[in-house]
């Protein structure tokens, strides 16, 4: 009998926060709605994407060599040898 009774209140309980996560999400899309109505005009790129003379570059901004793991290790341990020390 009181596993009946704990089985009937969990469900309760699961349905109540059930009810209440839809109501939220509900809530939630209404007020996104609201406060972000749909923009008509174009937002403006960033900064960095533009030249010198205000137009929209088309170039790669950024060029990564792939390289292997040993030149990039070697690079390091140039740097780290060539570093003047801290004593």
């Amino acid at each position: 009998m009181l596993q009946i009774l704990y089985l009937i209140a969990f469900v309760a309980i699961a349905f109540v926060a059930l009810r209440n996560l839809v109501a939220n999400v509900v809530t939630l899309s209404k007020e996104e709605r609201k406060a972000s109505p749909r923009r008509t005009r174009r937002q403006a790129p960033h900064p960095e994407l533009l030249d010198e003379e205000g137009n929209l570059t088309e170039e790669p901004l950024l060029v990564i060599r792939a390289g292997s793991v040993d030149e990039a290790r070697r690079r390091l341990e140039e740097l780290f040898s060539n570093s003047p020390d801290e004593e």
